[in-house]
């Protein structure tokens, strides 16, 4: 499934975005009582590390990555993380996580000097790196799902791994065009 842009939306009431392809994970939990949804932290991956395509990304969010595929794959097919989207160079669109869910997405975080930020982010993976550039149309997607997302959620801010997560983390790196968003107080 590789819908247009324009046939994502509307998020429903559980928290699943229409034209996204369903692939549930388990690495999520409930998010803490009452607390909004004001951050979407952007990030990059790339399974094995520099290669693109393939199902690695999908078996690593829902703990299927077999340790043996790839020497990489060893170092971390035991970690539970997830995000809520996954973006793929072809500007296909994966959800794995309910926004009303709190994805292990972000790690140990801090935004504006408010940590745990997985309690009030959504995490979108972009399928890439630090050393290329990203494509058109995953822009093009991402700027669809954020506008579908600030339907929803009271956006306030959007933010690269890097930047809640300083010295640990560089996603989505030097090669990702900020000014090709949507206006969100890109910080």
């Amino acid at each position: 499934m590789n819908p247009k842009p324009e046939a994502l939306g509307p998020i429903d009431q559980a928290g699943w975005l229409r034209g996204a392809e369903r692939i549930p994970s388990p690495n999520h939990d409930a998010r803490p009582p009452g607390t909004a949804v004001s951050l979407l932290v952007i990030h990059a991956i790339s399974l094995p590390p520099g290669e693109f395509g393939g199902d690695a990304v999908n078996d690593f969010f829902t703990n299927r990555l077999d340790p043996a595929a790839h020497p990489y794959f060893a170092t971390i097919a035991d970690r539970r993380v997830s995000a809520h989207f996954f973006i793929r160079r072809d500007g296909r669109l994966i959800q794995f996580v309910s926004c009303a869910a709190r994805a292990w997405h972000a790690g140990v975080s801090c935004w504006r000097g408010r940590e745990r930020c997985n309690d009030f982010s959504l995490g979108v993976e972009l399928e890439g790196d630090d050393c290329s550039a990203y494509t058109t149309a995953q822009y093009t997607t991402l700027n669809a799902l954020i506008a579908a997302l600030r339907e929803r959620y009271p956006l306030a801010a959007c933010a690269g791994h890097g930047d809640i997560a300083p010295g640990r983390k560089t996603d989505p790196g030097p090669y990702f065009d900020w000014t090709r968003l949507v206006p969100l107080a890109v910080d």
